[in-house]
């Protein structure tokens, strides 16, 4: 049976039915007042959802640590480890930079 991702203006919808309309008929029997704006049959049968993304995750990360550690995998390239850091931490361009930096001065 296939999964459906189904969204509406108020829920997204994560369901496995036959076809399309049975999976809009779960919407209308769930939430009659929502209308359905987009609905998507995934390629796989599961769904994973990223806690990270969600903030839930519980690992801590020492910005300072995965600095430095960018650093010593660039060999000390100042570019290189600002792309290394925005890569391991999904940091902007403008903080993965103050971090590299501000590590780069204290001699990593």
């Amino acid at each position: 049976m296939p999964l459906y991702e189904i969204e509406t203006e108020s829920h997204i919808i994560i369901t496995w039915a036959d076809n399309e309309e049975s999976a809009r008929e779960v919407v209308a029997d769930a939430y009659p007042q929502d209308d359905v704006l987009r609905l998507t049959k995934r390629p796989r049968d599961t769904w994973v959802i990223s806690k990270g993304v969600l903030g839930l995750s519980t690992k801590t990360i020492d910005p300072c640590a995965v600095a430095r550690e960018c650093l010593n995998r660039s060999a000390g390239d100042k570019v290189n480890a600002i792309r290394l850091y925005r890569m391991e931490t999904g940091s902007d361009l403008e903080n993965a930079r103050k971090a590299i930096e501000s590590n780069m001065v204290l001699g990593w």
